[in-house]
């Protein structure tokens, strides 16, 4: 999956930059940079795509990003009223000495289970996300102690799922990126039926071997298995929305129940029924 790199500087009178709701819904925007990022979401349900990593979140999410890990913009495809924080700052921002003192130990582990991508949850994502918000109406000094305090929350939290991202070490151009929004856009709307590889394959404007080439090489992931990622997603959303194991299956785009049962557990850890007892419970 070909990634446009991104040129972040930090802000004036500021060690790091700060962006809030950039408004970037309607944009598939599959980039990385050097920066760490931390990314705050409310009011909005989407996809979590980090690396090879693909999920959904609901109603907020909390992610803190290391250097050159691929991500997409989380707003994508969002349609409702929604708030969005962002974080961007150089490892370095406070200087190469400072991080070097003991106060700073938790943060550092921190700073180093980021270069995989990292999830936020239950009242550390609560606590965070307000904290947050604050910054934006904070005067320089104050918004960098809350950064911090921020940080040590994270630092010390037990509330996190790693998300094994992996750095690019390449850069990638417009025409790629475009490709893959065509790709996306083209999964988004027809994962619900059967989806020929040569089908895929000529709207990137590719032979199928060049583009399962292509794929692979890029996501680490064959294309059957991102459109599986993708199918179990959606049947996850269908599911908290009572709709049974066989409609959600079907709907979806798998052909066999026992696919299906047998996708979403190795996507998810727990067959259908278990996942839709444990969140309607």
């Amino acid at each position: 999956m070909k990634v446009a790199f991104e040129q972040i500087s930090p802000d004036a009178n500021s060690s790091f930059h700060l962006l809030l709701t950039p408004h970037l819904s309607d944009v598939f925007l599959w980039h990385y940079h050097p920066e760490y990022e931390i990314v705050y979401i409310e009011g909005a349900n989407g996809t979590r795509h980090v690396g090879g990593h693909i999920s959904r979140y609901e109603g907020s999410d909390l992610v803190f990003i290391g250097p050159n890990i691929p991500h997409l913009n989380f707003d994508y495809g969002v349609k409702t009223d929604h708030k969005k924080v962002v974080v961007q700052l150089k490892e370095n921002f406070l200087g190469e000495v400072l991080w070097q003192a003991p106060e700073f130990a938790a943060i550092t582990t921190l700073f180093e289970r980021a270069r995989s991508g990292i999830s936020f949850y239950g009242q550390t994502k609560l606590a965070v996300g307000e904290q947050l918000h604050q910054l934006a109406h904070l005067p320089p000094f104050e918004r960098l102690m809350q950064l911090l305090a921020i940080f040590q929350r994270l630092a010390t939290s037990t509330e996190y799922v790693s998300l094994q991202g992996e750095a690019v070490s390449t850069t990638y151009n417009l025409t790629e990126q475009q490709r893959l929004k065509r790709v996306n856009q083209f999964i988004a709307e027809h994962y619900s039926r059967r989806l020929p590889i040569a089908e895929v394959a000529a709207i990137a404007s590719l032979t199928e071997a060049a583009f399962c080439r292509y794929f692979k090489r890029m996501t680490r992931l064959t294309f059957t298995q991102f459109l599986n990622q993708y199918r179990v997603n959606q049947a996850q959303k269908l599911l908290l929305v009572d709709s049974t194991v066989t409609e959600a299956c079907f709907a979806c785009g798998f052909e066999s129940l026992s696919y299906f049962n047998k996708i979403f557990r190795r996507v998810t850890g727990e067959n259908p029924l278990q996942f839709k007892k444990r969140h309607l419970s």
